[in-house]
């Protein structure tokens, strides 16, 4: 049943917390609402658009609460149906790799050299697979994540995890979807802790701008590339770990790989 037909008085209402991201606060009330029965395992969940306004948040940031729960096996999208609760034993979430991920258990340094992995698949799939139309979409979304102002800590994360995310969507590859998706609350705590200045972030556009030209080329190896070198900037700016060697650009790609621009003819 849905839980909005189910109870039609319940308050959305969230909790003012101005020193938590936004994604965390509405996680937390949809937990209130499961743990206080208001949601019931198998209930669908209001649409994105209704569950927005009860919340009275944007759909990007509601959208980034629900990944974090689905990540921990607490809702699941259904295709075509919508979101619906999953469980509601939170206390044996933690048991699963999921509800680790989520729980940031992981190191810094982990997190992103496996992000490094994933997303540099992407990257070469999606010059042999996306279409013009994603493409398109991609730089739509670079021109928004370049137009963030660099104090907008939260659009700057938003606009940045939107243009990730629909490159890794165009790889068309859904298990690397899923396993990206696992890591994406992760990836924004350490955004947080990164705070790029303007030269840094127009840095970062220009390097998600020389993806998309790759891309376009149908260039495999030189879309890896260029998204391994950026991608290399955040970890090299947050990764802690000092017990061992760094990854650098020769561990994601060959040395002996060239794009299609750098090849004899």
């Amino acid at each position: 049943m849905p839980a909005d037909d189910a109870h039609p008085g319940e308050s959305w209402s969230l909790s003012p917390d101005s020193r938590r991201p936004l994604p965390e606060l509405i996680e937390q009330k949809l937990r209130e609402q499961i743990i206080g029965g208001t949601l019931k395992a198998g209930d669908r969940l209001p649409t994105e658009p209704e569950l927005a306004r009860k919340l009275d948040v944007a759909r990007s940031s509601l959208r980034t609460a629900l990944q974090r729960l689905q990540l921990q096996g607490i809702v699941e999208v259904r295709r075509g149906l919508g979101w619906y609760v999953r469980r509601t034993d939170l206390a044996a979430v933690e048991e699963h790799l999921e509800g680790r991920l989520a729980a940031r258990q992981f190191s810094q340094t982990d997190l992103l050299e496996v992000r490094i992995a994933l997303e540099t698949t992407a990257a070469s799939l999606a010059a042999v697979r996306a279409g013009d139309g994603e493409l398109d979409e991609l730089a739509k979304l670079n021109r928004r994540y370049q137009r963030a102002p660099v104090e907008d800590m939260q659009e700057v994360i938003e606009s940045d995890e939107e243009f990730h995310s629909a490159l890794v969507r165009a790889s068309h590859n859904e298990l690397l979807e899923q396993m990206y998706q696992a890591l994406v609350p992760g990836l924004q705590d350490c955004k947080r802790h990164a705070h790029p200045s303007r030269e840094v972030h127009n840095r970062s556009a220009n390097e998600h701008e020389q993806v998309i030209w790759f891309l376009r080329r149908h260039d495999e190896v030189g879309s890896k590339s260029a998204m391994t070198t950026h991608l290399l900037g955040l970890y090299n700016d947050v990764a802690t770990d000092d017990t061992q060697p760094r990854a650098t650009l020769s561990t994601y790609v060959g040395v002996s790989d060239n794009p299609i621009w750098g090849k004899s003819r």
